[in-house]
């Protein structure tokens, strides 16, 4: 193992612990019989718990999985196709404006801080080095080469 894959399965590893706390987290905050903030009308205030938990909670999901993936990858139990075509983190969907005020400041934290995740996960995405994509003109040239080293050889001469 090389020392950069070390250090990215510690990464990934870091990132996965963090994720998962948030997770929980995101679960007990987002709970409907939570408490809203005090000046915020209690209709309002649950609508906007419902969508920001909704938001958040897929969020994490996403991150999770993007780790999870990278996790499979590291162990050999995803290939570098695989890994390419479902490996990718989807794109951030920030908070709806108007809803963050209605929330408890603790949890317009836990939502922000699982903003700050996701942007530094998508970072890692972006940043990385991908597995090599094979284009089709390489799968034409890998195809020529097969068939003239199997092609019969001439018996002239």
């Amino acid at each position: 193992m090389t020392a950069t894959t070390t250090a990215r399965r510690t990464i990934i590893e870091d990132l996965y612990s963090e994720a998962l706390v948030l997770a929980d987290e995101a679960r007990d905050a987002f709970d409907m019989r939570g408490e809203v903030a005090p000046d915020a009308d209690r209709n309002d205030a649950r609508i906007a718990l419902s969508i920001e938990g909704l938001r958040t909670t897929t969020r994490l999901m996403h991150i999770l999985a993007w780790l999870l993936n990278q996790r499979a990858f590291l162990s050999g139990e995803l290939s570098e196709n695989q890994l390419r075509r479902h490996g990718r983190l989807p794109a951030e969907r920030p908070s709806m404006p108007g809803m963050m005020e209605k929330l408890l400041p603790e949890t317009r934290h836990l939502v922000r801080e699982s903003e700050r995740l996701h942007a530094r996960v998508a970072r890692l995405d972006r940043d990385w080095p991908q597995p090599h994509a094979v284009t089709p003109n390489e799968v034409d040239a890998m195809r020529s080469r097969i068939a003239r080293a199997f092609a019969p050889q001439s018996l002239a001469g």
